[in-house]
């Protein structure tokens, strides 16, 4: 098998031959197909994931079919094809876990972070968290569903049920929740870096009703803010663009520090909320909605081999949605 492999914090990514890959007990090895590259990527990659070890194959977006099947899997048949996310096992047994909340566990395995990911011709992967995709669509435009759509959704809904949306920043996972909240009936408002003129009419693209810089104010009062910049200075900004009893919801895995702010931004109970990983039920909810919605990725492939470019051109702002490996 062939992989791309971070041996080190701030390295660049080394492409290997390694022994091909055999499932352990309720484990299954993926044939990968494509493998979205997301803005976690970039957090392994300049280490700012306490959590994460190496050496590491990166990659949690992944789109394959099953190669084999390790001893006691039933659920899935060979040849069928599956998305891997970023949350790859969860304990089962901790009070989170007890209390359906697996996104918490004490003791979870993540993709690409703390097991191998994606950025290979194969993978091994937790069978209980691996989900079936049918064959409808194409695997390079499934693949950003799995971590930039996961992790939208779950921010989404924690947004609450509010008319007026904004996104800052406008990337791989507001694109496509843009999509969705435009399919719920709601207003969508993007925030980009300033003067991001490709992003703003991309959004408008999209159906948002407003488009402009995140330095400037909303032109109306929003319900919630979804923040997906790894930003933290842009936590106050959205403060100041919602309503009374308004939600900011940070949906990113790592953020700069907030600065300091006047409590008055914040009083008139607005709140500030965190998402941490995703549910399976979180997986199996939007990965069926989905279609429904009529989501539609906006992808640009890149080869195995050229995964430090795809890296590089996202870290830059070179992309408009979301880059997509196919080995």
């Amino acid at each position: 098998m062939r992989a791309m492999v971070l041996n080190a914090p701030g390295e660049r990514l080394v492409e290997q031959e390694r022994p091909d890959p055999v499932p352990g007990p309720g484990e299954v090895v993926i044939a990968v197909s494509a493998c979205g590259v997301c803005r976690t990527d970039l957090h392994v990659v300049d280490g700012e994931l306490p959590q994460a070890r190496y050496p590491v194959v990166p990659g949690h977006e992944v789109v394959g079919r099953v190669a084999s099947l390790g001893a006691g899997v039933a659920h899935l048949r060979l040849g069928e094809r599956v998305g891997i996310g970023w949350l790859g096992q969860a304990c089962g047994v901790c009070p989170y876990c007890a209390a359906q909340e697996e996104n918490l566990c004490d003791a979870p395995v993540f993709t690409g972070c703390t097991r191998d990911g994606g950025f290979a011709s194969h993978m091994v992967a937790d069978a209980a968290f691996a989900y079936p995709l049918g064959e409808a669509g194409e695997d390079t435009a499934l693949a950003p569903l799995l971590c930039a759509g996961l992790i939208g959704w779950r921010t989404l809904k924690m947004a609450g049920e509010g008319r007026r949306i904004g996104l800052y920043g406008f990337g791989a996972a507001a694109h496509i929740i843009a999509q969705v909240a435009r399919w719920q009936g709601r207003e969508v408002y993007a925030f980009t870096r300033p003067g991001d003129r490709a992003a703003q009419d991309f959004a408008r693209a999209l159906g948002a009703v407003h488009a402009g810089g995140s330095d400037a104010p909303s032109p109306e009062p929003l319900d919630a803010a979804l923040i997906f910049a790894p930003a933290g200075e842009l936590v106050p900004q959205a403060l100041k663009a919602v309503r009374k009893g308004g939600r900011v919801v940070c949906g990113g895995i790592h953020m700069s520090d907030i600065p300091a702010f006047p409590y008055a931004w914040l009083w008139e109970e607005r709140k500030i909320l965190s998402v941490a990983n995703l549910t399976r039920q979180d997986a199996y909810e939007f990965l069926d909605m989905a279609p429904k919605a009529g989501v539609a990725t906006h992808v640009t492939p890149y080869a195995l081999a050229d995964a430090n470019r795809a890296l590089d051109d996202l870290r830059a702002g070179r992309l408009t949605g979301a880059a997509v490996l196919a080995p």
